[in-house]
């Protein structure tokens, strides 16, 4: 297999079929006032399906824990409400030939005004917020702790959420362990000083996303997929650093690959930078090397501006055409097995078809301005 076909191949896993190895990342889109998803939701996903997307993950999903919600405009999973609406998702995307699985997200101490601003309001807001050590970046401390007693409902709050979901009918689930989310709070050292079982070295802090893929693997068919997503870099520190070697890395991948994560998801934001020195894979084509699992890749697909770069503008992330060679290289090599694509299917539902039909040039350029709309 040589060139754009690569991209197009099927991938099979457990009772995951899809058509292509083209993935729809996980993006916020907060368009579900509520909490609850919509028709315009539903629509936005089936189009991209009826596209040739071969998978879509949705954006994260607040699981069904008092704390974890930072949106009310982002999607939940859970109540009758939001089912229904999710149910309505799964239907449609099937109906257009296409696979989904939801991404469920505990958003932990962040806040974007927190992130931005290193938080300056009162301790009363943060009552029942969830973190491993009250920490909203480096040392700065605004919230207790969560007690040992309660991490158990945080568990139990991501099986849950994992049982609907096969129930609706979706073809697996992807759990958010990072930018800095609650999962990631407690991978990185920086935010988690616990010292007890679920802190100290790395296995310590990795033990709540290892507890979390058991439960849910103890409470959803065996070959129902999950998918664990993973970053370097966090909302609080673009330069964050979880792993530095392989083997640092190797402590936090392989209990959850043991746990039963199916395949992870490396969030880079340049997919095509070496992750360690003296080798030239990148973080996804480290995670397949270090636990034997598929792995995708993702972190400006297609664009030649990264996501920082155009975060808080309107300038325009232009088409990056030598991306396909990578991204099929990577691909016949066996370093890595499917790709994430975030901005570039936002600005452009086709853009699959164009990068089939070989019009790169046809793609249309992202920017901010594209977040405005559900289209």
């Amino acid at each position: 297999m040589s060139g754009i076909d690569s991209l197009f191949q099927k991938f099979r896993l457990g009772n995951l079929e899809i058509s292509n190895r083209i993935v729809m990342a996980p993006m916020t889109r907060c368009f579900s006032p509520g909490g609850v998803p919509g028709a315009n939701v539903a629509e936005y996903y089936s189009r991209r399906a009826a596209a040739g997307v071969g998978l879509i993950i949705t954006e994260g999903t607040w699981v069904p824990h008092p704390a974890a919600s930072n949106d009310d405009l982002a999607p939940r999973f859970y109540g009758d409400d939001a089912l229904a609406g999710w149910a309505a998702v799964v239907a449609a995307v099937h109906g257009e030939g296409g696979k989904i699985m939801p991404q469920l997200w505990h958003t932990g101490l962040v806040e974007k005004p927190q992130i931005e601003n290193l938080y300056t309001g009162s301790p009363e807001d943060l009552s029942i917020k969830t973190s491993p050590s009250g920490l909203v970046a480096y040392d700065r401390k605004v919230a207790e702790p969560v007690r040992e007693s309660a991490i158990a409902d945080l568990i139990e709050s991501y099986a849950l959420a994992a049982e609907s979901a096969e129930r609706l009918g979706f073809d697996g689930v992807e759990i958010h362990g990072a930018h800095g989310y609650l999962i990631d709070q407690f991978f990185w050292a920086t935010l988690n000083r616990r010292d007890d079982r679920w802190g100290g070295d790395s296995a310590g802090r990795a033990r709540l996303g290892v507890e979390i893929v058991k439960a849910i693997r103890s409470r959803v068919s065996a070959r129902f997929p999950i998918v664990f997503r993973f970053s370097q870099w966090k909302q609080q520190d673009y330069w964050a650093r979880l792993a530095t070697s392989p083997d640092d890395l190797s402590a936090y991948l392989e209990p959850l690959a043991d746990a039963g994560v199916d395949i992870f998801h490396a969030s880079q934001r340049r997919f095509w930078e070496p992750e360690f020195e003296n080798s030239p894979l990148n973080l996804a084509g480290w995670a397949k090397r270090l636990t034997g699992k598929p792995s995708i890749t993702v972190g400006s697909v297609g664009l030649a501006r990264e996501m920082l770069d155009t975060m808080f503008s309107d300038e325009v992330a232009t088409i990056e055409p030598g991306h396909v060679a990578l991204l099929t290289g990577m691909i016949d090599r066996g370093e890595i097995d499917l790709v994430a694509v975030g901005r570039g299917l936002i600005a452009d539902v086709d853009w699959v078809t164009k990068v089939r039909e070989n019009r790169i040039a046809d793609v249309t350029p992202y920017s901010a301005a594209a977040l405005a709309q559900l289209i």
